[in-house]
C-alpha cells in the first residue's frame, strides 16, 4: 500500500450500533476508506471474497453468535493477500485473547476506545505494527502465561540474535515484556520516545519478530523458569 492511498477498512461486530458508530468515525476521517461491514462472520468471510471487496484491515469482534471472531480471524488470514485483524474486545473476554493471539490477530482494541485510540490502531495495523490498548496489554500478557497450550509442548525456544542485542534494547525488551507502553518506557529510562521507537525497531528486526505481541511474548519467556 502506498503513502498516497486511503488504509481500507472493513467492519464485523454483531451490535449493530458499534458498527454504526465506529463506520461514523472512519468515513469523517481523511486517509481512511470504510469498504463495508458485517454483522456476522460468514457474511463478512464471504463479502471479503468478493473481488470487489478488498481491505487493508479488519476490526473484528472476539464474540459473536456462531462463528466466534478467532475462527473468524483464521479464515481471513487463509484468504489470498490477507488483511491485518484487529480483535475488538471487551473486558470480560480475557479467555479469549490468547486464542486470538494464536489465530494470528495483529492488534486488540477495546469497544469503548475514542476515536483517536481508534484511529490510530487501524493506522498501525495498516503499517505493519501491532496495535493493543494499553489498558489490554497487563491482562494479555497475564492471560498468555495463564492459558495452556492447545498441547503439551516444551518451553518455547527463544529466537536467535538475543545476543546480538546491545544493554539499552535488552532494558526496552524488557519493559515491553512487563507490559509499558513506549511513552512509558521513556519516562522510566529517561529517554524520548522515538529512542524507544528506534531500539525496539531494531530488536523486532535482530529477533525476526512480526510486531510488538511477539516481543511480549519473548520478553516473559525469557524471564520464566523452565519446567
Amino acid at each position: 500500500m502506498s503513502g498516497g492511498e486511503p488504509v481500507r477498512v472493513f467492519l464485523v461486530d454483531d451490535q449493530e450500533l458499534v458498527r454504526a458508530g465506529f463506520e461514523m468515525i472512519l468515513r469523517a476521517t481523511p486517509g481512511l476508506l470504510v469498504t463495508g461491514s458485517a454483522g456476522d462472520a460468514h457474511t463478512a468471510i464471504a463479502r471479503l471474497r468478493e473481488p470487489g471487496t478488498r481491505a487493508d484491515v479488519v476490526l473484528m469482534d472476539i464474540r459473536m453468535p456462531g462463528l466466534d471472531g478467532v475462527a473468524a480471524t483464521r479464515q481471513v488470514l487463509a484468504l489470498p493477500d490477507p488483511p491485518r485483524v484487529v480483535m475488538l474486545t471487551t473486558f470480560d473476554a480475557d479467555h479469549l485473547l490468547v486464542a486470538a493471539l494464536r489465530a494470528g490477530a495483529a492488534g486488540y482494541l477495546l469497544k469503548d476506545a475514542g476515536p483517536a485510540e481508534l484511529v490510530a490502531a487501524i493506522r498501525a495495523a495498516a503499517a505493519g505494527d501491532a496495535p493493543v490498548s494499553p489498558r489490554l496489554v497487563r491482562r494479555l500478557i497475564d492471560s498468555f502465561l495463564a492459558t495452556p497450550p492447545p498441547e503439551p509442548v516444551p518451553r518455547p525456544a527463544l529466537p536467535a540474535g538475543l545476543d546480538r542485542l546491545t544493554a539499552r534494547e535488552r532494558e526496552i525488551l524488557a519493559a515491553v515484556g512487563l507490559g509499558l507502553t513506549n511513552t512509558e518506557i521513556a519516562a522510566r529510562l529517561g529517554v524520548a520516545e522515538s529512542t524507544v521507537k528506534t531500539h525496539l525497531g531494531s530488536v523486532l528486526r535482530k529477533l525476526a519478530l512480526r510486531d510488538r505481541v511477539q516481543a511480549v511474548i519473548v520478553a516473559q519467556t525469557m524471564h520464566r523458569p523452565a519446567p
